[in-house]
């Protein structure tokens, strides 16, 4: 998660997702153990995370949030020259929890904007800090 001024996500050179303000920049990764109660732990956590000016929430001020979809995440390089990302959950598991995550922080009242899950996306931002923060749960 990364905090930010502005951000956008283009697929295929068209902007698909894009926040214009201060906000919140998520790379969700999913993992093979991660459930819809874990997305909507995650989301309330990240949502209530307090990472912004004068440590203050997104929930706080209103933070607007961009999720991207980030499966590389969960990349293995421990062995060889090439990473292996088999502890990355597969799209048919990841997407509907992606989705619920997404769901979670729109029913709490986010504003959200989304990347297109599984497609080679470019993502810009301007970052704000910089602040970048892995949360787990």
């Amino acid at each position: 998660m990364q905090r930010v001024t502005s951000a956008a996500v283009r697929v295929e050179g068209e902007v698909v997702g894009s926040i214009d303000r201060p906000g919140l920049v998520v790379l969700l990764g999913v993992t093979h153990g991660d459930t819809p109660t874990v997305a909507a732990e995650l989301a309330r956590k990240v949502r209530n995370l307090r990472i912004l000016r004068d440590e203050q929430s997104a929930s706080e001020v209103g933070a607007p949030m961009l999720v991207v979809s980030q499966f590389t995440l969960y990349g293995e390089t421990r062995k060889g020259r090439r990473p292996t990302w088999t502890a990355a959950a597969p799209g048919p598991v990841a997407e509907p929890l992606y989705d619920a995550f997404c769901a979670a922080l729109e029913a709490d009242g986010a504003e959200v904007a989304r990347g297109v899950f599984g497609a080679d996306m470019a993502v810009s931002l301007t970052n704000d800090g910089p602040v970048t923060v892995l949360v787990e749960r």
